[in-house]
């Protein structure tokens, strides 16, 4: 049984194929506080038709809530992109005046939300304690919570910043079962680097991922922990992708700025590709060879 949840949220639940990854990558692209509905339509207009060939990847939009269903149309039953939430509360309904429940979310077909995202921490008083329970509150309704996690330059320059990670990542699956666990995405956005212009070094990502599965293995095992895919973000560009997707422990980026820009973010998603113009220059220069043989 364990072994069938994990395999199935390692790949999305789709089916397997070939792949250099030995997790399924996510790139997940994080709109925040962006787009009208009409602003929102012609970004994936623009989008869509560059990455929806792309197969051994899974690819997110995170548009604000005024725009999920107009997301959730416009991908379709595609296979490899999917639509997520930038938030969900923990009830499953109530007076909480503003707030959407995990049932409206996957009720209107978004498959993927953001919980504990270090600006809803700073500005709307997310606690380890809430971005628990979203993280359960999502997993019951089936949808896949993207946890993050990540600390502030005042304490990563204190070298304490392995131990705050590890203990928000212990805080995020307190109470969760190796189950649920495996149905949920982790992602390390270091304060310091979001909206910043800054970006960990790719031995710095590797080093703090590395250390977050270490953590996910004491808190279940080896096999929940390879299983849950860990994601870097912070000011990812189409620039420093290749490099990060290097590191054996970073198995996907969620995105902010570089998401908003179809160009940008497809870049991004189709990370270790050869360029488009490049592969065409390549192909006409074999068929000039062939033609002269």
């Amino acid at each position: 049984m364990i072994e069938e949840i994990i395999k199935k949220f390692a790949s999305d639940g789709e089916t397997e194929q070939p792949s250099p990854w030995k997790r399924q990558p996510i790139i997940a692209g994080n709109w925040k506080m962006n787009k009208t509905n009409t602003e929102a339509e012609a970004l994936l207009k623009e989008l869509l038709p560059l990455v929806e060939d792309v197969k051994d990847r899974a690819v997110v939009v995170c548009p604000p809530a005024t725009a999920l269903t107009l997301a959730v149309k416009k991908v379709g039953p595609s296979a490899n992109i999917g639509v997520g939430a930038q938030n969900v509360h923990w009830e499953e309904s109530g007076a909480y005046t503003g707030e959407l429940a995990a049932a409206m979310l996957k009720d209107i077909g978004v498959t993927y939300v953001i919980v504990g995202h270090s600006e809803r921490r700073e500005y709307f008083g997310d606690t380890d304690e809430t971005v628990n329970k979203r993280a359960k509150a999502a997993v019951s309704a089936g949808i896949i919570p993207i946890i993050c996690v990540g600390e502030s330059l005042e304490t990563r320059e204190a070298n304490a910043y392995k131990e705050f990670v590890s203990t928000q990542v212990k805080k995020a699956f307190d109470g969760m079962g190796a189950l649920s666990a495996a149905k949920c995405v982790v992602a390390y956005e270091p304060i310091w680097a979001i909206g910043t212009g800054k970006t960990a070094t790719f031995e710095q990502a590797q080093e703090v991922c590395e250390m977050i599965r270490a953590t996910l293995a004491g808190l279940y095992d080896a096999e929940v922990a390879d299983a849950i895919r860990i994601l870097y973000g912070g000011s990812v560009k189409p620039d420093t992708i290749d490099g990060l997707m290097e590191k054996p422990d970073v198995d996907g980026a969620l995105v902010g700025g570089a998401s908003l820009k179809a160009q940008d973010f497809s870049r991004i998603v189709k990370f270790g590709q050869k360029k488009p113009e490049k592969a065409k220059v390549e192909k006409a220069e074999k068929k000039e060879i062939s033609k002269t043989d």
